[in-house]
């Protein structure tokens, strides 16, 4: 029961995230900005989200997962508030704050409660979720299109996350106890310690650093040049969410005993494929690319967040995963950059060779900081959830 309501949580945030990417241009042209504008405006999300998601690991270990159902549900509800409240640059900023703030908290919410699920189960229910998670952003963001091709109100898709995520929050509110404890008593077992959670999360920042490199650039990439159409070029990042889902699917049936091997064959089959995509000379060739590197980034961070689930007390499970999702997150907002950098340096083509670097970087450092870290990789107890 608390795996499937992990499953319709991470369903909720990626149905958020898919609507708010079809949602952009609408959203800018009701605040009446310009792209310039909206990139400042773009920034507030991070702002909010990295000290939530601190603070939220922290809650969480002292007053249970049971804030998770309404911190996904505050998430809908920042949604449909932003969609009708953007009007100008100050109330997009606050919006997109508020959005930050929630969003972050849920993350490590629900990434938490994915935890304790495999934990009790023994299933892969991490790398699960986040294949419904990219699942969901795929749907989601071509229903939200479709959507407003049909004349829909900017909240209207909005409103329909809401409501999924109001049935995310009432799924988990009753798959966890209301009496007993979320956690574990603190003498059941060590809080967890800070530099083997850096150890991972650097690790973690590797893998979203090359992840969202291909999602921000991949569309530019086939644009500027392969001087692929605006509706070919927009196949590439559609490609790219649809191979990750896929692939966390297959990867979760892989026993978690392999997970090292899960992790270095992973950032090679990145490397490879950004290898591929920065000698492509068609579209064919660039869209190939692009699907390695989906399917080599697409199991790295829920393997690393699976790790850490499976060597953590449960009165540490919230602080944990905190830490880890921030400094992971980190890479996340540096990758797009980084290939900017490197692209203002040694043109596109170049910058997708960076990326491919980032790939055997990751894969050579994994045995030697997971070992660092001292985290086993083993099977989780078996119980029923």
């Amino acid at each position: 029961m608390l795996s499937r309501a992990a499953y319709l949580a991470s369903a909720a945030f990626g149905a958020f995230w898919g609507t708010w990417g079809s949602a952009v241009p609408r959203v800018r042209d009701q605040a009446g900005l310009d792209d310039g504008r909206l990139g400042t405006a773009l920034l507030f999300i991070s702002a909010g989200a990295l000290p939530a998601m601190l603070l939220t690991g922290r809650a969480l270990d002292r007053w249970g997962l049971r804030l998770t159902g309404p911190l996904v549900a505050a998430l809908g509800g920042a949604g449909v508030a932003l969609a009708i409240t953007a009007d100008g640059l100050v109330s997009l900023c606050a919006g997109l704050t508020v959005v930050g703030i929630t969003s972050g908290a849920a993350d490590v919410a629900l990434n938490s409660v994915g935890g304790r699920a495999e934990q009790r189960s023994g299933r892969p229910v991490i790398t699960r979720a986040a294949a419904t998670f990219s699942s969901a952003v795929v749907v989601s963001s071509l229903g939200t299109g479709g959507a407003y091709a049909l004349g829909a109100p900017t909240w209207g898709p909005f409103a329909a996350v809401l409501l999924l995520s109001v049935l995310a929050a009432v799924a988990i509110r009753r798959a966890l106890p209301a009496e007993a404890p979320d956690r574990e008593p603190a003498a059941t077992g060590p809080r967890a310690p800070v530099v083997p959670l850096l150890l991972v999360g650097a690790l973690g920042a590797l893998a979203f650093a090359s992840e969202n490199a291909h999602q921000s650039w991949g569309a530019v990439f086939m644009q500027d040049i392969l001087n692929a159409g605006p509706g070919l070029s927009a196949v590439a990042p559609a490609a790219f969410a649809a191979v990750v889902a896929l692939t966390r699917y297959a990867a979760s049936k892989l026993d978690p005993a392999r997970a090292r091997l899960v992790l270095v064959t992973g950032a090679l089959t990145a490397a490879a494929g950004a290898t591929v995509l920065s000698r492509a000379g068609s579209v064919p060739t660039a869209l190939a690319g692009l699907v390695l590197a989906a399917a080599g980034t697409a199991a790295l961070f829920p393997t690393l967040l699976s790790i850490v689930s499976r060597n953590v007390a449960e009165s540490a499970r919230g602080r944990a995963t905190a830490v880890v999702t921030v400094v992971s997150y980190l890479g996340f907002l540096v990758g797009p950059v980084y290939v900017g950098l490197w692209s203002s340096a040694a043109g596109l083509r170049g910058a997708m060779l960076a990326v491919a670097a980032l790939g055997v970087v990751l894969a050579a450092l994994t045995f030697p900081l997971l070992a660092m870290s001292r985290y086993a990789i083993a099977e989780p107890s078996r119980s029923t959830s």
